[in-house]
């Protein structure tokens, strides 16, 4: 029991940290709706799902059935949530992540109150949908990797904000350099796509700024 309580914080403490190295981009890093954990993780985090399956020799907690996160304005929806973990039993871990926290690189969660879980990966998959405020991203699979500080989301990618929508096949996020790409493939000709309003934000607020779309041209003024 002590063990099964270990995985479900971890899977919470994950998620809270999960992007906190997008928040310190100050606007130049990924699409807010990713960053929304990071600026919401003093706020408690809440998951709902079916059934939560944890298979211990695999390493492995899966939380399924109409999975919702929720912290603050942001929320994660998902088929499944997959926790991968490994055994972490040398607490000198603490030193490498305080020195990686203080660079701007994603944390390595140890749960649990002996620190005896280390959080490696999510996966989240099925209808994935991250929103936070007027902020939307969805795919088929959302991957959020603490070890090479990374989340992919893929599987008809479309990122909204208001009315201005950007389409591709794949979201590649690097939290500690702050850059993101859009890819397509076979969907949408092989070309990313994008709508955007002319002046349909408010003041001050730009539509996705840092996701560089490979042969878009801002509209001229």
């Amino acid at each position: 029991m002590t063990r099964l309580v270990s995985v479900l914080l971890g899977a919470l403490a994950v998620t809270a940290v999960g992007t906190i190295a997008s928040a310190q981009q100050r606007g130049s890093g990924p699409p807010n709706a990713l960053q929304g954990f990071s600026q919401n993780r003093d706020q408690p985090v809440q998951i709902e799902a079916a059934t939560l399956e944890v298979r211990e020799k695999e390493k492995q907690a899966t939380f399924s059935g109409n999975v919702k996160v929720t912290q603050g304005d942001t929320g994660l929806r998902a088929k499944s949530l997959v926790v991968f973990y490994d055994d972490n039993r040398d607490n000198g871990d603490k030193k490498t992540n305080d020195k990686n926290a203080n660079k701007g690189q994603m944390t390595q969660a140890t749960p649990g109150p002996n620190g005896q879980q280390q959080i490696k990966r999510l996966e989240a998959k099925g209808g994935v949908i991250v929103t936070q405020k007027d902020q939307t991203v969805t795919g088929d699979i959302g991957i959020f990797d603490m070890r090479t500080n990374t989340v992919t989301m893929s599987g008809n990618v479309v990122m909204t904000q208001g009315q201005n929508v950007l389409r591709g096949d794949r979201l590649m996020v690097d939290l500690g350099s702050g850059v993101s790409r859009v890819e397509s493939g076979k969907s949408g000709n092989g070309r990313v796509q994008g709508l955007f309003q002319a002046g349909g934000g408010k003041p001050g607020e730009g539509v996705l700024p840092s996701i560089p779309a490979p042969g878009a041209r801002q509209p001229s003024r």
